[in-house]
């Protein structure tokens, strides 16, 4: 990455070498104009951070050309410097556009600072600038959505982007773990790097290690040629291990190991690599809650949640999934040839009023099935799916206390275990979505890995 470039506006020469020098040794690079016409010759193609501007010169005055910049709508910083004493021309320049000011003779200390303050007040009203259009449009980063709630989500994106601290990402399945790590890797200054994702409890345990990791040819049965692990794919961008709370505590170890010394070792190979990689990590668990369980290495823990960011469920925020869900009706409708341009205020009310177990996730299945099934320019009540209109509907719970000790209802016949409710809850919901357990996982509101995981406990159960 190239220095910040900065263009000396002075006509004595010993002076312009003096500032390139103190520019040079705070880590800038510089370019010299000893005239206004100089200095408009050069202005067109530098990629400026920033002017340093005299206001006297032998063909005008630096104030002719800061005003020019700025109605020309050039915002690059400009520092004016002027004669001891003269206050009256730094006040005019500050009018006229100017960031700051110095006064002759500069310290070198006070010409770096004021560079560094008025470059880094550039980029906070760049970013102020890019939330207000990114909200007035409700879209951010992938994000749909200006309620209050991820309006908080989007400020910490952009300060954890601008740091390469380690960021642990917390929220129900389907709130957009995946999409706020990208969030942060597309706004970081690893943009042009590799961003690789994976989901730790989708790939079967005793292959994680050399997924992460790698393996040379001959490690173990079926490695047939040296393969690079995620880590190494990922070496100068971001690694986002999704639903780290599935990793097993043996491979927590290793990864710790790397995240402290910044060193992979392949799978069956006696050498080391380096590599350069921030990691983002998400779980859909309470971590402190898997630490005090036991399933979760407290010492890992503290090294990966340094950057906390908490996603709320969809049924938090407000009116935002009739955004999210106007969205999905325009691109679905559109890859579908259908009318649908929105929904009818009951149908809003009802979208409002349910609570979204599955999130966005569920929500954009829902969506798509209704366009797929149905074709009209509004979406009304009667298009959405029963299970839907019958919560939404369903009065809210009341404070009713329960039944009393002896109740009809309190009996041991009615009572059944939780593994066993669990297990009709999942098996007929795969039933009902036809096998599929993607689309199971969704409605349920839980990760498809678990339900792979509780299939395969079940099975084990009953041939044992």
């Amino acid at each position: 990455m190239s220095p910040p470039l900065v263009l000396i506006v002075e006509d004595a020469q010993p002076l312009a070498v003096i500032y390139a020098k103190q520019l040079e040794r705070g880590q800038f690079a510089s370019l010299h104009a000893d005239t206004l016409a100089r200095a408009r010759a050069l202005l067109p193609d530098a990629q400026l951070a920033a002017v340093l501007l005299d206001l006297e010169l032998p063909d005008g005055r630096g104030i002719d050309l800061l005003q020019e910049l700025r109605d020309a709508g050039n915002n690059v910083p400009v520092v004016v410097v002027t004669a001891h004493g003269s206050v009256e021309a730094a006040v005019e320049a500050m009018r006229a556009g100017a960031d700051d000011f110095l006064t002759k003779p500069i310290e070198a200390e006070r010409l770096l600072t004021t560079l560094r303050h008025v470059l880094e007040r550039k980029q906070l009203l760049s970013i102020v600038d890019t939330l207000r259009a990114d909200l007035a449009t409700g879209r951010f980063e992938g994000f749909i959505g200006a309620d209050l709630s991820m309006q908080a989500v989007y400020r910490v994106i952009e300060q954890a982007a601008r740091s390469t601290a380690t960021v642990f990402i917390t929220g129900e399945s389907g709130t957009g773990k995946e999409v706020t790590a990208e969030a942060i890797h597309r706004r970081s200054e690893r943009r042009n790097r590799p961003f690789v994702a994976v989901n730790c409890g989708a790939i079967p345990k005793e292959l994680m290690e050399s997924e992460l990791f790698g393996h040379v040819r001959g490690a173990f049965t079926g490695a047939t040629t040296d393969r690079a692990g995620l880590i190494v794919q990922a070496d100068g961008g971001t690694l986002f291990l999704d639903e780290i709370g599935d990793m097993e505590l043996a491979l927590q170890v290793k990864l710790l190991r790397f995240l402290q010394t910044g060193v992979v070792q392949p799978v069956g190979s006696d050498r080391t690599r380096s590599v350069n990689v921030r990691i983002v990590c998400a779980t859909n668990r309470d971590p402190l809650a898997e630490v005090q369980a036991g399933r979760f290495r407290e010492d890992l823990y503290y090294r990966l949640y340094v950057l906390p960011i908490e996603l709320p469920p969809l049924r938090k925020r407000g009116r935002d999934v009739v955004l999210i869900a106007n969205h999905f009706l325009a691109e679905y409708g559109v890859l579908e040839g259908r009318r649908f341009h929105g929904f009818t205020p009951e149908a809003e009310s009802l979208l409002r009023g349910f609570r979204w177990p599955g999130n966005i996730r569920q929500l954009q299945n829902m969506v798509r099935s209704i366009v797929v099934m149905h074709d009209a320019e509004l979406v009304t009540p009667d298009m959405l799916p029963a299970w839907l209109r019958a919560e939404s509907a369903a009065p809210a719970p009341s404070d009713a206390r329960p039944p009393p000790f002896g109740a009809e209802l309190v009996t041991r016949e009615v009572i059944r275990p939780l593994a066993e409710v669990e297990r009709d809850t999942i098996e007929r919901a795969v039933a009902l979505c036809g096998g599929n357990l993607t689309e199971a996982a969704n409605r349920l509101g839980i990760n498809v890995s678990t339900i792979h995981r509780k299939r395969q406990q079940w099975r084990s159960e009953e041939s044992g």
